[in-house]
Formats: structure tokens, sequence, C-alpha cells
């Protein structure tokens, strides 16, 4: 489901909206007329301006870019930000190398591996990544998602000048709009790296309200990765030292083919592919 407007919440910000909506060719809607309104108004707008159900816009909010969806009772949105006290208490007072995340890419010591994340979403793993010394790149594919990620980071970047910290974090890491696969594909020899990160994107839960809102929103703009085990062939064949994929407890492997190693989160657990580079 690809958004269908860019919406934008004040006057300030019809500019960006229009060059927004201009790289997407999608209409602009001014919507400062319901900023402080209820929601019941907000979603009462939205709907006048497109007879649809339910669908998902862009909107402009106080120069943070966001993702809209609107449904017959209500309104979600998710933006990406890596400046938050969610965020910033993670990095904090995280597990560090002792995560389960930072085990199954290979962190030990000092080194850090560098980590190709080619399903990047909303950066969340990515940024955990980064912030414990990899050097990550991040490939997504769908358009509306790399602007948001292409939001975060700018919008990071200027408000940690004063973070040495967390501007470093930031520098380590790189947003590529591009196919997965495809990418993989036309990788270099020089340019491979040592870990590649998948995170495919499945079916919902049947219990959809145990699904926080921003998987949601992502499953309805995303859909389900139907080439998860296309995806996964090729980052075999590009890892220098190996391949991990993030799955449900419960979900068996991709493609049906058993890693060689597992590690076991909180929530997810971690399929290790080794590879000899």
């Amino acid at each position: 489901m690809d958004p269908i407007a860019v919406f934008y919440l004040s006057a300030d910000l019809a500019v960006a909206a229009s060059a927004l909506a201009s790289r997407h060719s999608l209409p602009v809607v001014d919507a400062s007329a319901v900023t402080d309104a209820r929601t019941k108004h907000q979603l009462s707008f939205y709907r006048k301006q497109f007879e649809a159900p339910k669908f998902v816009a862009f909107l402009l909010e106080q120069g943070v870019l966001k993702l809209l969806q609107v449904e017959v009772d209500r309104v979600v949105t998710i933006a990406v930000d890596f400046t938050s006290p969610e965020v910033n208490y993670r990095r904090l007072n995280g597990g560090g190398r002792g995560e389960a995340i930072a085990r199954a890419v290979g962190l030990r010591g000092e080194a850090a591996p560098s980590v190709l994340d080619a399903t990047a979403g909303l950066g969340g793993d990515a940024y955990v990544l980064a912030s414990l010394g990899c050097q990550v790149r991040m490939l997504e594919r769908v358009p509306a998602l790399a602007e948001l990620l292409a939001d975060g980071l700018s919008r990071g970047v200027a408000a940690s000048v004063s973070d040495s910290d967390s501007s470093a974090i930031l520098r380590r890491m790189e947003l590529i709009e591009a196919d997965a696969i495809n990418y993989l594909n036309g990788l270099s020899a020089e340019a491979r790296p040592d870990v590649i990160y998948l995170d495919p994107m499945f079916p919902e839960r049947r219990k959809s309200a145990a699904v926080k809102k921003e998987m949601q929103v992502l499953h309805h703009l995303v859909g389900p990765d139907a080439d998860a085990s296309e995806l996964l062939l090729a980052a075999l064949a590009q890892a220098r030292q190996r391949v991990v994929i993030k799955r449900p407890r419960s979900a068996g492997p991709v493609a049906g083919q058993p890693p060689d190693h597992v590690i076991e989160g909180v929530r997810n657990r971690f399929d290790l592919y080794t590879r000899q580079s």
C-alpha cells in the first residue's frame, strides 16, 4: 500500500511538502486547519480528502516526516527518531555487547564487523549495531520508508551537534535506497560486508492487538517479503563472515534451511549462517 498524498500541518512546511510530493508524484494537501484538532476531527478531515476506508499518506508536522495511516476509526502515525528518550535510554542502559543481537553479529572485544542491514525498516536494529561500534549500511527498497529513514538521520545529525557520542553513532550509519537482492547481486568483492543482517517482514500474528502500531503500519505499507528465500541465498553468496536472520522465537527457519547456530533473545531469536570468506 503506497502513500497516496502528502499532508502538511503548518504553512512553513508547504515548500518541503511540495518537494516531497514532487519526488513521489503525489498530491499535496494543506491540513493546517486540523493542526490542534482532536483526533476524531483529524480523522474526519483526512477521510474526506480521499474516498477510501483505509490509506497511508505522508504527514509533515513540526519539521518531522511521518507516515500517517488512516483507518475507519483511528489515525496512526510513525516516524524515525534516533534522538528520542527511548532510543537514548536503550543506548545508555542496554546490554551493550552482551545483547543477543551483538553476539549474533559477532562483536568481540574491541573488534566491530561491518554490517549490511538489508531490510532496514525503521532503522532500530541498525542504530543499536552502530551504537556498539559497527559500520552499518542500511538498505531499504520501499521509497516511503527510505524517506522516513533519511529524515530521521538528518534530524538526528542536526540534534547531535553537542553530543559527540550520538553524532559518532549516526556517522556510522549509511542509507541506500535499493532492492536488497539486486544490490547484493551487483556487489563488488571489495564492498562485501563482514555480516549481512536480515529481518524479513512476515505476515502479522492473528492477535493484531498484540502487534505494536509501528509494525501494523509497516505490514500495511510493505506487505510480506515473498522473496525472503531468494534474499537469503543472495546474502549467503556475499557475506564474508556470517548471515544473521532475526526471527520470531516460534517461527521456522527461512526457506526451511537450518541455521548453523541460534542465539535466543527475549522476544526473538537470531539464526546464524556462517560463511568462509
